[in-house]
Parts: C-alpha cells; structure tokens; sequence
C-alpha cells in the first residue's frame, strides 16, 4: 500500500553544473502529473513524465528539474556593421552639440545587436547529467510513499477490526432481538386476551414484525464486505479506490441496521460503526 503525499529533493555538482530534482505530491482522485523543467530543456518532457507514470498511479505530483551551469559554453559574435553605423550616428549627434570627447566604447557595444550570444542546447548531452539525479530523487518519492503507505495500512487495519467487532456484536444480538419482539408480542397479547390468547395468532404477529426488522441479511452482506476490505488492504498494491466503494456498501448495510434497530445497545454499536467506516473512507483518500 502506498501513500499518495511524498517529497524528496536531491541535488548534485556536476562537472559543469549543479542540478537538482525536487519531486512533492498530494492527493488526487487520478493522476495529475506537472514536469516543472527549463524552457530550453522542454523537449525532454515527456521523457521525465514517463519515468514517473512507471511508479505513480494516483496523486498530484509536481517535478522540479533545476539546471545552474558553473561553466557556461556561449558564443559571442560581433555585428561590426552595427557597431560602425551606431558610432556614425552617435559621432554626428555629438558633432552638432558641439561635444568634442571621445564616444565611449562601452556606448556603442552597449547597443542592441552589437554583441550577439548564442549557445547550442544539447539535449541528449543534459538528459545525461540530469538522468543520475532524477533517478536518485524518484527512488527517494516512491520509498517516502512506501512508508507513509505502511502506517495508513496499520491504521486502516485497526479500524476494520473495530468494525469486525461491531459485526460480531450484531450477529451476537439478533436471536436476542428476536426472542424481545416474540417477548413483547406475547406480553401485549396476554394484557389484551389473557388466558385467551391465541400462541397461532402470537407467532403470526411475532413472524411479521421479525420480516420488517430482522437484520440477518445485512449482517450476512456486511461481513462479505469487510471480508472484500480486508483482502484490498492486504492484497491490492493501489486499494484506494476500491476501499471508497466498499466504504459505501459497507456504511449502507450498518445505516440499514440502524433503521431497522428498536434496542439501546444496538444503537450504540451502529453509531460507533459509523465512525470508524467514516474514519476509514477518509483515510482510504490518502491510499493510492
């Protein structure tokens, strides 16, 4: 079982630069997967991207990939051409205002289109160098949602057994809820009749009030259910979804019961039954 919240930040001098991968995710019903790189580096996007749909089923997971070169290979050019026509232009303005100094050569290199930088962007080459970090920070994400995953699996557990508790507790009550219907019954019919009261006429009564709050059924379907939850949780690498169905099946049964309930006691281990399947849907939410 694997949580759906995870972090890792691994960063590494390089011979040329440092590059860094932070990797973070949250919940999400589906998978939302964002590959942060840098503009020059976009072409290696969906490279990243499927590195990561490997091992990440659901999630919103944000990638930050990082590139700060120490050693920076650019070509600068000279336009000589520009720079002559911008002195040409700046020489006669100064001429007619009368200024006799120099031109600075900072002014004229200054000047847009002087001074050209260009720089060829191997992709293959920085694949390479982020590829080792990438990895390392990936294998980091999965293990912190390994280990989140653990302790939701224990948790998970410990309110199923709850609920197993709740069921058994069910179980243990119908015959005595039946036997306190075919009690009360038999009480109203020898208050009304006395001696005169017809057992026919009672186990009638007592047969029709079992079919409209007899539990049986839901009992047997909740425990298929929590038997189906135990297997997800112990079997299912990626449960998350399924556990939230039969959350619901799970908490119509037991609010079945509830309607169906005439006891105190009974009433009692239905609302403590809706608080763990609650406790559990919502933890179901943070299980991949």
């Amino acid at each position: 079982m694997t949580s759906m919240t995870g972090y890792s930040y691994i960063e590494q001098n390089t011979e040329n630069a440092v590059v860094s991968v932070e990797i973070k995710s949250v919940n999400s019903r589906f998978l939302d997967l964002t590959v942060n790189l840098p503009p020059f580096l976009n072409p290696l996007e969906s490279f990243f991207r499927d590195l990561v749909t490997k091992k990440v089923v659901r999630g919103k997971v944000d990638v930050f990939i990082r590139v700060k070169e120490t050693e920076s290979d650019v070509e600068i050019t000279a336009d000589t051409k520009a720079a002559k026509a911008y002195y040409d232009a700046i020489k006669k303005i100064s001429d007619s205002i009368g200024y006799s100094q120099e031109i600075p050569i900072g002014l004229i290199v200054s000047q847009p289109g002087v001074l050209n930088s260009s720089k060829n962007y191997d992709a293959e080459k920085y694949k390479e160098m982020i590829l080792p970090v990438f990895n390392s920070s990936l294998d980091v994400f999965v293990k912190d949602r390994v280990r989140e995953g653990e302790n939701l699996k224990k948790d998970l557990l410990e309110k199923l057994v709850k609920l197993e508790e709740c069921a058994s507790f069910f179980k243990e009550w119908q015959p005595k809820m039946e036997a306190m219907f075919k009690e009360q019954i038999t009480k109203k019919f020898n208050e009304l009749l006395g001696d005169n009261a017809d057992e026919n006429r009672i186990m009638t009564e007592t047969a029709a009030m079992l079919v409209k709050y007899t539990i049986n059924e839901e009992i047997v379907r909740l425990s298929s259910h929590l038997e189906a939850m135990k297997n997800e949780i112990n079997d299912n690498p990626v449960p998350g979804k399924k556990l939230d169905f039969i959350c619901q099946e799970i908490n119509r049964e037991i609010n079945t019961i509830g309607s169906k309930n005439q006891f105190t006691e009974v009433g009692a281990m239905v609302i403590t039954a809706k608080d763990a399947i609650e406790n559990i849907r919502e933890q179901s939410k943070n299980v991949e």
